[in-house]
Order: C-alpha cells, then structure tokens, then sequence
C-alpha cells in the first residue's frame, strides 16, 4: 500500500487523526510539521516570518521527499503540502491520499487560536480561511483516493472510518 497521506484544510484534524489511524493500523505516524521543525529548528510561523512562504513550501516538499525512504507510515501533511505540483506527484506515488474533508466555520473553531497559523494571522482570519479553503478544495479532491467528512465527527469516528477503508489494502 505505501505510505498513507492525510491531506487537507488546517483543522480538519491530520494530525490528531494520524495518530489514531496509525496506532490503529500498527504504523509509524509522520507529521511534516514536526518534520520541518525538528529539521530547522523552527515553526511554521516563525519560518514564514524570517523567511517566507517559499522556504518554508522548500521544507515541506524535503520533508515530504524523505518519507519515501522510510517504512509505510501514516504521513499527516501541512494543508499546503498540495501546491507545489512534485508534491502532488511523490503523494500519488509514495502511497494512497485521504482527503479529510472540513468548512472553513469548523476548521476555525477547531483551531480556535489562530496566531500559531501565520495563513490565518490577522484580523481578517476567517475571511482568510474560507479563501484559503476554496483555491485548495479542489487539489485535495483531485488528488484524494477517498474524502472523509470530518464535519462533526470525532477524532475517534474519523480514524475508524479511515481504517476500515485501508484496513483491507494493508500488506
């Protein structure tokens, strides 16, 4: 099967459900975030404040890229991991791509603090998010081998779900 690939908004719970779906599957759980961090010392909003965007998308796809090496896990990605089109590519090879489906209103109370999201930062935030949400909705669908909606589901729901679906796909 490969790797398993969480995509999605901010909030629609990758992290917190990769855990889950990992622990459930018996597999390594990767967050690129922490990945970025632990390799740059930095976080995400830091990297964008001193740096910018750009480098911090450079991080993501080297985090990214590192994952093919590695044994089958259960990758929770940064919500932009899609932009970059190698992205797109080293996901669709490297293994299957759940899509973890949230609106922006939900996302946003999930999140609750959004100064650690320098996307979000502002007093134009949820403006932001649902514009953010709508220019990537359509590259997590394209690239997604099953959407799950997360709208009020638990974390618990989400990553039963996620599970029984692979579960079968699993060497």
């Amino acid at each position: 099967m490969g790797h398993l690939f969480l995509v999605g908004f901010m909030g629609a719970g990758k992290s917190s459900v990769g855990r889950v779906v990992a622990e459930k599957l018996g597999r390594p759980f990767v967050d690129l975030d922490e990945a970025i961090f632990s390799a740059s010392g930095m976080s995400a909003k830091e990297i964008f404040a001193s740096q910018g965007e750009e480098v911090f998308r450079a991080l993501e796809t080297e985090a990214l890229l590192k994952t093919e090496g590695s044994p089958d896990s259960v990758v929770a990605c940064g919500g932009g991991v899609v932009l970059a089109p190698a992205n797109r590519e080293t996901l669709k090879r490297a293994g299957k791509v759940i899509y973890l489906k949230v609106d922006a209103a939900e996302a946003l109370a999930r999140i609750g603090d959004t100064s650690t999201r320098p996307l979000l930062s502002g007093p134009s935030g949820a403006l932001a998010a649902t514009s953010i949400l709508q220019a990537r909705e359509s590259l997590y669908a394209a690239l997604a081998d099953q959407v799950v909606d997360t709208r009020g589901r638990s974390i618990e729901e989400v990553a039963s779900l996620i599970a029984e679906a692979v579960g079968g796909d699993l060497p």
